[in-house]
């Protein structure tokens, strides 16, 4: 099992770095804070598992080297990111237009669970930047020994694992809230259009911004 990860100085860095960076707010996060604040806990728990499957995904990519392909073209990149955000705008679209929905305060619709699951895999595996940063980020905690797609990947994994942890407190966090919203009627609507307002906004920001910072 140790032959998969890195030496013990080099994983210890590790940890505390994926731990930064984790915490800090990125494209996934919003994604599952605008879903918690729309929908609840539930729709945010599932959209940090719908995000960490997309996220395994592209470090496993990552891993067989196919990060390349966006670092060499430039068409390839930008054809993945406009895709995301269209499709994060068309999910913010979504949740605004059901804020106006004619319904009595104490119902509260939530999109099926399969639904929620889909979009985030999609939304992750639709940001281009999550796979090149896991291309630049994890060979610096490799051994020299250690540089086969299998230690590539447990690194990935374990990477995504501490994400899940930690969206998972901002799905909480944020569920919280819309909790509290739901309890104030027409607040509820309040946390739906915000959600709303998030994704457009998070999507319209990924066309014009140009890092390729992944979370």
């Amino acid at each position: 099992m140790t032959d998969h990860f890195s030496p013990p100085p080099l994983l210890s860095a590790f940890l505390a770095a994926s731990l930064l960076l984790a915490v800090t707010p990125g494209p996934g996060v919003f994604y599952i804070v605008a879903r918690s604040l729309a929908q609840g806990r539930r729709s945010g728990l599932i959209s940090v598992a719908g995000v960490a499957l997309g996220n395994l995904g592209s470090a496993f990519a990552a891993s067989l080297g196919l990060a390349a392909l966006f670092a060499i073209s430039s068409a390839a990149f930008t054809l993945v990111k406009y895709a995301g955000a269209i499709y994060l705008v068309w999910l913010g679209v979504r949740m605004v237009r059901a804020s106006r929905a004619r319904e009595p305060a104490t119902v509260r619709r939530e999109a099926p669970a399969r639904h929620i699951f889909r979009d985030g895999i999609i939304v992750a595996l639709l940001n281009p930047k999550t796979m090149l940063f896991f291309a630049a980020f994890l060979p610096q905690f490799l051994g020299p020994e250690g540089r086969s797609p299998a230690h590539t990947m447990a690194l990935g994994g374990l990477f995504v694992a501490i994400a899940a942890i930690t969206d998972s407190a901002y799905a909480l966090a944020a569920g919280t809230v819309s909790r509290a919203l739901a309890r104030g009627g027409r607040a509820d609507r309040l946390g739906r259009m915000f959600g709303g307002a998030t994704l457009i906004g998070l999507g319209i920001l990924g066309v014009f911004h140009g890092s390729r910072h992944c979370r």
